[in-house]
């Protein structure tokens, strides 16, 4: 017995995507047959490898929805959809150009300069421009309203002023969009005087300071804004919407398959191990099973909405709610439940799930403001 890959119902898959998922899974099978990769846990976060970036590139996976003018390959979300699902269920290591090909892209098609486009979108979809993204801030955990990085107008652009917290990836990537008050605080609209700058991370002004997490893993990064020069050229979207924008970005970052498929090869190995009795097969098992499957069709519907360019902020916060707790129960019920004298491939993935979990439900947005953002949008009260 082995966990069949999810394959979408046709209801939500284009014609001639069936295909595009064969394809895609056979050049995974063959990267890992000539170990290219291991299979691993937080894949999307962790695996941070230009090499296989540069491999999906040049087989036109990244950059899937940008239009040719710009570089791309002007195909459809839920293209994009199949190739990331297969990608993350793999444990392939995608961090590289994962911020930058989810979220940057989208948000640069919808609110970038011409000059900006033309500069940043080619080299992502070449694979050769990586990004972060600068929201959280100490003291301020999810509450975006709160931030307390300063931008000044000067001759010529901006000053910013401030730190950026759980900035992943900034010591590897090129630059990060970084959120921005340019006004004082208004306290009967706190939404408001809320900025977006594409920052250099490189350049001058910019300290990257590592978070080293407890097991050693340094992938999270504290960034300090010292004085930074950002040009006029570099502001993104409108002075003052930030707010508008960010929120519309959140759409994207909250309702992808990363955000239920980070423990998924735990999962398989744990159904793996059931079928050659060394693990306690019991009906949790299935639950999981069928909650992915849930999640990965309530996933699918959201890119179908993002294509017809759809509100889908609720339901982007129902999918990383959801998704995020049954990936934290997936590595809690192998911990609790498995022998890890089975295989060590089950128990290195157990310990790296655990080690992980914590982050599950806080990156994105806790689950409390989660559930504030849903309850608002149902109109509860």
């Amino acid at each position: 017995m082995a966990l069949p890959r999810l394959v979408p119902r046709s209801a939500v898959d284009p014609p001639g995507t069936r295909a595009l998922r064969t394809e895609v899974r056979e050049f995974l099978a063959e990267a890992i047959a000539a170990g290219a990769f291991t299979p691993a846990v937080d894949a999307w976060l962790c695996g941070w490898d230009e090499d296989f970036t540069a491999k999906l590139a040049a087989r036109g996976w990244l950059g899937m929805t940008v239009p040719t003018a710009y570089g791309g390959h002007g195909r459809s979300f839920l293209e994009r959809f199949v190739v990331t699902e297969e990608l993350l269920s793999a444990g392939a290591p995608v961090a590289a150009h994962w911020i930058a090909d989810r979220q940057i892209v989208p948000s640069l098609l919808k609110y970038g300069t011409e000059s900006q486009k033309a500069e940043f979108l080619p080299r992502i979809v070449r694979g050769e421009c990586f990004f972060a993204i600068g929201m959280s801030e100490p003291d301020s955990g999810s509450d975006l309203a709160s931030v307390r990085t300063r931008a000044e107008r000067v001759h010529g652009g901006w000053i910013l002023t401030g730190t950026k917290l759980w900035t992943s990836g900034a010591h590897l990537a090129h630059a990060f969009i970084a959120l921005a008050r340019n006004e004082r605080v208004d306290p009967s609209d706190r939404h408001a005087g809320l900025s977006q700058f594409i920052v250099d991370l490189r350049g001058p002004g910019v300290e990257i300071r590592p978070i080293v997490s407890m097991n050693g893993a340094h992938h999270f990064n504290e960034v300090v804004l010292d004085q930074t020069f950002v040009p006029e050229a570099m502001v993104f979207g409108q002075i003052g919407e930030g707010w508008r924008q960010v929120t519309s970005e959140l759409a994207y970052e909250r309702s992808g398959p990363e955000r239920f498929l980070s423990t998924y090869v735990l999962l398989e190995a744990i159904v793996k191990a059931a079928s050659l009795q060394g693990f306690p097969r019991t009906p949790e098992i299935g639950r999981l099973v069928a909650r992915v499957a849930a999640l990965h069709q309530m996933s699918a519907a959201i890119a179908d909405a993002l294509q017809r360019d759809e509100s889908a902020d609720v339901s982007a916060a129902l999918v990383k709610l959801l998704g995020t707790t049954t990936e934290g129960d997936i590595a809690e019920f192998a911990d609790l439940t498995g022998d890890h004298s089975a295989g060590q491939t089950l128990s290195d993935l157990t310990r790296a799930a655990l080690d992980q979990r914590p982050g599950f439900t806080l990156r994105g947005g806790t689950n409390e403001v989660l559930r504030g953002v849903i309850a608002r949008g149902l109109g509860i009260r």
